[in-house]
């Protein structure tokens, strides 16, 4: 994105530089759920779709790093042509950090036991 294409967006965020990384983390990991949830995966292919859904966060602005871990005892081995998973969002473990200005976020999407659902959170905020 260019100075201009950042300065117009910037004009929009009414916030702070850590609101404006805790919106971007949002955001990526909103991304990261509702594109790929529903995405078939074997335990062959586990491995190749963390490495694509890590790959597809890492171009998007201010991601510093992402981490994607798909909870593998929920796969079995491929036994014929039918037989494979379809990914949910409780087999999702990712850790993300953006960046935005003075500001670092540290963002977790994890399946909560007691609550039994897929969460995602804030797990820290720095600032310079």
């Amino acid at each position: 994105m260019s100075d201009s294409r950042e300065n117009t967006a910037d004009s929009y965020f009414k916030c702070s530089d850590s609101e404006r990384a805790a919106f971007e983390a949002g955001i990526k990991m909103g991304t990261i759920y509702h594109q790929f949830v529903g995405v078939p995966v074997s335990a062959d292919s586990v491995e190749t779709l963390e490495e694509a859904i890590e790959e597809g966060c890492r171009v998007q602005p201010f991601v510093e790093s992402v981490k994607v871990r798909i909870d593998r005892s929920r796969l079995k081995e491929k036994r014929g042509e039918f037989d494979y998973v379809s990914l949910v969002g409780d087999m999702l473990d990712v850790e993300l950090t953006v960046c935005y200005g003075t500001s670092r976020v540290k963002a977790r999407m994890q399946r909560i036991e007691e609550m039994n659902y897929p969460l995602m959170f804030i797990e820290s905020i720095e600032r310079a």
